[in-house]
């Protein structure tokens, strides 16, 4: 069987690993596993060389997790707790309004939520404890966001809209793991269909109207709820099976 080739961002970082010290493509293999354990074949896409053919190969994409956005996307300032990814801004805010504009199948994790509302127009909260009042949407100082068990996270729960997509995928109420402090304010052309009950802060948007659509705030790659994922490799192996559109010249 064919798998469906899923496109997903990563980032550069500076490693050392025995006598090398050098610039690496990197993306924690939960998310690789998390689209291989769901009948999809993960291919990373580096911001280093930034553009859009690579959606020509690509039966769907998925936008990981990683650092801040910068506001200026929204015309704001930089707020002091921001930790920006310039690279990784340029390259992912192309891919994404390429991949809408082609309508392929969309999963957003976490950042890549953010994204998402960012490239169709919206906005975010750049520093969540401003706005609610508390940061038990991620972890404590000096954890490791990327601890193997995932102990570092948030928890916390998320309800859905009676009769959105969410919800006829992952139920009415689930918990979640939870790292990030930036959060939706305006979710640009999508529609938000899942929140945190305790303080409203939107952590599903979706786009029913759309192939497949959908951003969640949280990292299911760590967790051992993989139905995102399976939802944009099925919806990435309908694509194929029906064939990639061809784009005019």
């Amino acid at each position: 069987m064919v798998r469906p080739l899923i496109g997903l961002t990563a980032y550069a970082q500076q490693v050392k690993y025995g006598n090398n010290d050098l610039q690496a493509g990197m993306l924690p293999m939960t998310y690789v596993k998390a689209v291989h354990a769901t009948g999809g074949r993960a291919v990373l896409i580096t911001p280093d060389d930034p553009g859009t053919d690579v959606l020509d190969s690509l039966d769907g994409i998925m936008f990981s997790g990683g650092g801040d956005i910068d506001p200026v996307h929204w015309n704001e300032e930089l707020h002091p707790a921001a930790d920006i990814d310039e690279a990784r801004d340029t390259s992912e805010l192309m891919l994404m309004k390429a991949a809408l504009d082609r309508d392929l199948p969309i999963l957003g994790v976490c950042r890549g939520l953010q994204v998402m509302a960012v490239a169709s127009g919206g906005s975010l909260h750049q520093h969540l404890p401003d706005v609610i009042g508390h940061d038990r949407h991620r972890a404590s100082p000096g954890t490791d966001p990327l601890a193997a068990d995932a102990s570092a996270y948030g928890r916390h729960d998320v309800v859905t809209k009676p009769g959105s997509q969410a919800a006829a995928l992952l139920g009415e109420r689930l918990t979640v793991n939870s790292f990030h402090h930036q959060g939706i304010n305006d979710p640009g052309t999508f529609t938000p269909t899942g929140w945190c009950p305790d303080d409203q802060v939107i952590e599903i948007i979706e786009d029913p109207d759309r192939y497949f659509a959908l951003g969640v705030q949280w990292h299911p790659e760590r967790t051992g709820d993989l139905r995102v994922f399976a939802a944009l490799a099925e919806a990435a192996s309908r694509r194929y099976r029906a064939g990639r559109p061809v784009l005019a010249a």
